[in-house]
């Protein structure tokens, strides 16, 4: 038996995934600044400066489309979306009193 759509909206729509979302996103925003804090040259006056190669890698990254980043790139972007999906599937799941099953051939991680 599948979910309708407004089932499936309802269940993606609730307080509580929008929480547990936010605490994941928090953590992924967390990490990369202690990362880029890390990388930065650290001011008298507490400021931060980005080195000039680290800058123009990240500014070439920011300007190019997913589809177009190389398959190491985008296997980085991959990774951070695993740390999303089992929280989605876990409040579809809860919502709908069923187990998910994934499409023939896919694994869920």
């Amino acid at each position: 038996m599948s979910a309708s759509r407004a089932e499936i909206v309802s269940a993606l729509r609730t307080a509580a995934l929008l929480e547990s979302l936010a605490a994941i996103e928090h953590e992924r925003w967390s990490h990369w600044q202690r990362y880029l804090h890390s990388r930065c040259e650290k001011g008298d006056d507490g400021s931060l400066t980005i080195p000039p190669d680290l800058a123009a890698r990240w500014t070439t990254q920011l300007s190019t489309p997913f589809a177009e980043l190389s398959e190491q790139e985008k296997e980085s972007d991959r990774e951070q979306v695993w740390r999303y999906l089992p929280v989605i599937e876990s409040a579809l799941q809860q919502y709908l009193g069923r187990e998910i099953e994934a499409p023939d051939g896919q694994e869920t991680q």
